[in-house]
């Protein structure tokens, strides 16, 4: 079994092409939304507002996605402090999940950071799914109701597609001219043969 990496910058499409992908049996671990979840964890709460203070709290002291996200989103280094907490719980339970899917050929994390967070060496393949910027923030502006600022602030944390684009081993591109059905169907022939399956 091989471990794939699908990752494409925010409003690229990647939960979209993650579920074609899931369509064809592919077993698929989300990793943003595991993030999420530890983020309810009574033991990260406590390590994120001793980062971060009671500022971060909904009035029903519990962390308020939105105000983190309004924080760590203006500055740098406090994002990266928020990943150090956050990025080793979701990578333990990856592996774990991972070891769990015995049978399939591939395995595949969907992560918008894979790149950035430096977790692209975990991974025998990577997948970058590719859209133009603006149709990226428009998808964004539409599904969030933020504005644009807003959003190429978020879009600021991440590499460039362009840097992306050379060092993954597929791109899919999700530019609404591209089927992705057909893209995605050859994508999974080619790792079925790298994970040794024959007759794709």
């Amino acid at each position: 079994m091989i471990l794939v990496g699908l990752t494409g910058n925010i409003g690229s499409g990647k939960t979209t092409v993650s579920r074609l992908f899931a369509m064809l049996d592919v077993p698929v671990y989300y990793a943003d939304e595991k993030g999420r979840q530890f983020l309810g964890l009574a033991e990260v709460q406590e390590k994120v507002i001793s980062l971060f203070g009671e500022k971060v709290l909904s009035d029903n002291g519990k962390i308020d996605r939105h105000k983190l996200a309004s924080v760590v989103f203006a500055d740098k280094e406090k994002l990266r402090q928020l990943n150090a907490v956050i990025h080793p719980l979701v990578r333990a339970d990856f592996r774990q999940w991972a070891d769990k899917q015995a049978g399939h050929p591939y395995v595949m994390e969907e992560a918008a950071i894979l790149f950035e967070s430096g977790l692209a060496g975990d991974f025998d393949k990577i997948v970058l799914v590719a859209a133009p910027e603006d149709l990226r923030i428009s998808r964004v502006c539409k599904r969030d109701g933020v504005e644009a600022d807003s959003v190429r602030q978020r879009a600021r944390h991440q590499w460039p597609e362009s840097d992306k684009r050379p060092i993954s081993d597929f791109v899919i591109e999700n530019d609404e001219n591209s089927l992705l059905i057909d893209q995605v169907q050859k994508v999974h022939g080619q790792l079925l043969k790298a994970a040794g399956v024959s007759g794709q």
